[in-house]
């Protein structure tokens, strides 16, 4: 499995800044300033070749939220629909059941964190992992606001989750894996956390298998989500290796040349 170029202390920073400032962003209720934080080359960037959110490469309102139903979006605050900054809709493919405990790694402003809590439902729970302290802030806020009594957020990163072995049914995450700069570790970490039988439902962005490294870096940044994706064959592969079964990745839609958004599934044995 390869990465691409950059510390780890160095993206790690990059990420956090980024992220931190379209938390604030949202915070402050400045959407100008989160359009701006966006086209900066967060993961749904217009200065990609096209959105990963859309595929259409302009920046709307909410970005990611696009990829989210009314419906969803309505169950919703509003901050948690805006903070939504990732490349698909891990709840397509996470199939949530009531009663299930579900952990969202990179979880942001919490907007899948809140809607897998609905549909775990009250005997049911969802945590939510991030490294930011301002979308740790932001997230709590529209916890509060929705009501939701079976959610934690837990500061931490993904490479290294603060939860015991076999303590989840479902992980999920929106486009973050991509962004780190060890990939194997968070593969681990996922097999790690979920108990036998568990399974993942991811949205990431993906390259062809064509693409060398150096492909990827040409077509966009890091923390663009571009530079530092794996391709289908380095993903499928990876998962084999930390241990997974019955993987699967589906192309979505085409966020640049060659690299798509996915769905990415597998299961513990």
């Amino acid at each position: 499995m390869t990465d691409t170029t950059g510390t780890t202390d160095d993206v790690r920073e990059e990420v956090r800044s980024r992220y931190a400032a379209a938390a604030s962003a949202v915070t402050q209720g400045n959407r100008e300033a989160l359009a701006v934080v966006d086209a900066g080359q967060s993961c749904c960037s217009p200065s990609e070749n096209a959105s990963c959110c859309g595929g259409s490469g302009e920046v709307d309102d909410a970005f990611g939220a696009s990829l989210y139903s009314a419906d969803e979006q309505g169950t919703l605050p509003a901050e948690a629909v805006a903070a939504s900054l990732g490349c698909g809709n891990p709840m397509m493919v996470a199939e949530l059941h009531e009663g299930e405990t579900v952990l969202d790694l990179g979880s942001g402003g919490g907007i899948d964190v809140l809607l897998s809590a609905r549909r775990v439902g009250p005997t049911g729970h969802a945590y939510g992992v991030d490294m930011t302290d301002e979308m740790l802030e932001l997230a709590e806020s529209n916890k509060a606001k929705a009501g939701a009594t079976n959610v934690d957020f837990l500061k931490g990163t993904i490479e290294d989750v603060p939860l015991p072995d076999g303590s989840v049914d479902v992980v999920i995450s929106n486009c973050v894996i991509n962004l780190s700069t060890d990939k194997p570790a968070v593969l681990a970490e996922m097999f790690r956390v979920l108990a036998p039988g568990g399974r993942i439902g991811i949205s990431d962005v993906v390259a062809e298998d064509h693409l060398t490294p150096a492909d990827r870096a040409e077509r966009g940044s890091y923390v663009g989500c571009i530079a530092g994706a794996l391709s289908r064959s380095e993903y499928l592969d990876g998962l084999q290796e930390a241990g997974f079964v019955d993987a699967a990745v589906e192309f979505t839609h085409e966020a640049a040349d060659g690299m798509h958004s996915a769905l990415i599934r597998a299961t513990k044995p």
